[in-house]
């Protein structure tokens, strides 16, 4: 099965504009990104879909492989169709542009979950949650899953509430946060995409609501990784103090 990875990366987000080119320990955000996805081993193809020529020229400045899509693409998903659209391939992969941190083995082991999986057509990573600060943040978003690893829901809510307010590690429920890295056949990339909003999803603003409310299946992958998001310009400093600490192991 033929896996394209696709980094969407947009110029104007609303709380740091330009924040792919950022500089982070001497490299535009983007292309830390970009060095870490190209070397997971399950990636046929690597390319970054872009809506402005900045990032475009400074993606092929380090050697990259940049697209142009349209800016109107209301999210990064609709992006990613775009660029895959006219392509040969089975399971495209949504790498986030702000999360520098992300490893290769996350993208590996995203895809080979996708390629043995038999229910679900669409498959993302989850984190349990260390940082007890992390429950009450509506920014880390949390998820609750099944036996079989599939989501059951995603919420910027602390989920499963814990009732007893059991505070021993061994008895109180087990929390994970999502970590937005996804994997869809190329199917049901389209057939998400067809969907129309949904309440949850509204409700919530987390697209991946939308696919559990109409009856899909996500498969989950925990990973023991943590990422940074670079939502604002002091997560920056946050980014580097986690890069250089990996540096000196």
């Amino acid at each position: 099965m033929k896996a394209i990875g696709v980094i969407p990366a947009r110029w104007g987000a609303t709380r740091f504009e330009g924040k792919v080119l950022a500089n982070l320990l001497g490299k535009p955000v983007i292309q830390h990104v970009w060095e870490n996805a190209r070397k997971a081993k399950t990636l046929d193809d690597l390319i970054v879909a872009c809506d402005d020529e900045r990032i475009l020229k400074a993606v092929e400045s380090f050697g990259g492989k940049a697209v142009y899509t349209s800016p109107n693409q209301p999210s990064g998903t609709d992006r990613l169709a775009e660029v895959i659209n006219p392509m040969d391939v089975d399971i495209a992969v949504n790498i986030q542009g702000d999360e520098p941190l992300v490893k290769p083995i996350m993208i590996d082991n995203l895809v080979l979950a996708l390629k043995d999986e038999k229910v679900a057509q669409m498959a993302t990573m989850i984190k349990k949650i260390d940082d007890e600060s992390e429950l009450t943040n509506s920014n880390v978003v949390k998820v609750v899953i099944d036996k079989n690893g599939y989501a059951l829901y995603f919420s910027r809510y602390s989920i499963p509430y814990n009732r007893t307010g059991e505070s021993d590690e061994k008895k109180r429920p087990t929390y994970f946060k999502h970590i937005g890295l996804y994997a869809f056949t190329k199917d049901f990339l389209f057939t998400f995409r067809n969907l129309p909003k949904s309440s949850l999803e509204n409700a919530e603003k987390l697209e991946q609501l939308r696919v559990l409310e109409y009856g899909y299946k996500i498969k989950t992958v925990e990973t023991k990784f943590d990422t940074i998001g670079i939502d604002r310009p002091e997560d920056l400093k946050r980014a580097e103090g986690a890069l250089l600490k990996e540096r000196e192991k």
